[in-house]
């Protein structure tokens, strides 16, 4: 089992003096202790998540102060960008890491990210796999059919050529089996999370993804990476009662993810029509959820719990999201538990 740190924000608007101490120190933890890789995401126009409106940024800061660790997006959302300009952008950074990169692209859920490219919303789901596509073939080197400027048709290849001859590629799904299908069909890895879906649903979708992996690589397997929210310490009551309030508020604050990413065939809820009390209820439910049955939070013996089963559905890595809203040296602090998880796991 591979581990990873992950980051989503819970608030962009505190800490005006270091808002990225964490991302910058986690980082270079996870460098210098074997972690597979540090994600950042793309997320617009609202507090949370509001840190990262550019992976390829904050992905080429980590690569500054980094040497061995995975740089990747958790995730690129693809249809709101040209695919030579997020092959452009992704190329610097590999050079600047000397070839660490990776990206996992989306196909978006919030309208209002959108803003940039609104003619590509209603087909987000296809353009998701048309521009992947395109991106990877960019970065072989290949050109692509553009309009430029003056109405002519040309072609573009990018620079600076990448370091890696091929992108490392994940699809990001937040349960549609349609899109764990999807990214099995085209060879790419998988990073999905545990919104609306439990483990054992998650489970049987993997099964699926590598099915489908298997047919289209003529036997591979591919890679599957679960984001699992994640704080450890000594004690299991200890760390419920350090993480409740700060995960309250991040379930709160996400509410309009929470009730959105269900699978296709849910029941879709308008999260303007929630009164108060239905969202705490929304809120204890989610928190006793991850607590008890899907995070990495408590002592390590619970972690150790957690990991073996996720490990007996096939999940290939663990990207811990660990800005979920506590202070930032309590985080790091606790970088040290997840790091003997990591040994544990990982040892013959």
């Amino acid at each position: 089992m591979d581990f990873s740190l992950f980051y989503f924000s819970a608030d962009s608007t505190g800490n005006e003096r270091n808002r990225y101490e964490l991302l910058m120190e986690g980082a270079r933890f996870a460098d210098t202790h074997d972690f597979r890789a540090v994600w950042t995401p793309e997320r617009h126009f609202h507090p949370f998540g509001g840190l990262y409106p550019n992976p390829a940024v904050t992905g080429a800061a980590v690569a500054a102060v980094t040497e061995r660790v995975g740089i990747r997006a958790g995730s690129v959302v693809a249809p709101t960008h040209h695919p030579a300009r997020v092959a452009e952008e992704w190329a610097v950074v590999d050079n600047l890491s000397r070839g660490r990169v990776g990206v996992s692209f989306a196909s978006g859920w919030s309208a209002i990210d959108f803003s940039f490219t609104p003619e590509n919303y209603a087909r987000r789901r296809e353009l998701l796999f048309e521009h992947t596509e395109e991106i990877r073939r960019l970065w072989r080197g290949e050109s692509l059919d553009v309009v430029d400027g003056a109405g002519a048709p040309t072609r573009v290849r990018i620079f600076p050529p990448p370091v890696q001859a091929e992108l490392p590629v994940w699809i990001t799904s937040g349960g549609d089996i349609g899109t764990f299908r999807g990214a099995g069909r085209i060879g790419a890895g998988l990073l999905t999370h545990l919104l609306g879906q439990d483990i054992d649903d998650l489970g049987k979708k993997i099964e699926e993804y590598r099915a489908e992996y298997r047919a289209a690589t003529n036997g591979g397997r591919g890679h599957v990476a679960l984001m699992v929210h994640t704080y450890l310490g000594e004690d299991d009551d200890e760390i419920r009662e350090i993480v409740r309030e700060p995960l309250y508020e991040y379930l709160r604050s996400s509410i309009n993810l929470l009730v959105g990413s269900r699978s296709v065939d849910a029941r879709k809820i308008d999260p303007a029509s929630l009164r108060p009390a239905d969202v705490d209820f929304l809120v204890q439910r989610s928190f006793d959820r991850y607590f008890d049955e899907s995070g990495l939070l408590g002592g390590l013996d619970k972690g150790r719990r957690i990991v073996e089963r996720l490990r007996g559905i096939q999940v290939d890595e663990i990207a811990c999201l660990i800005d979920f809203g506590l202070p930032t040296a309590d985080v790091l602090n606790g970088l040290k538990y997840l790091d003997q998880l990591r040994q544990y796991c990982q040892s013959p």
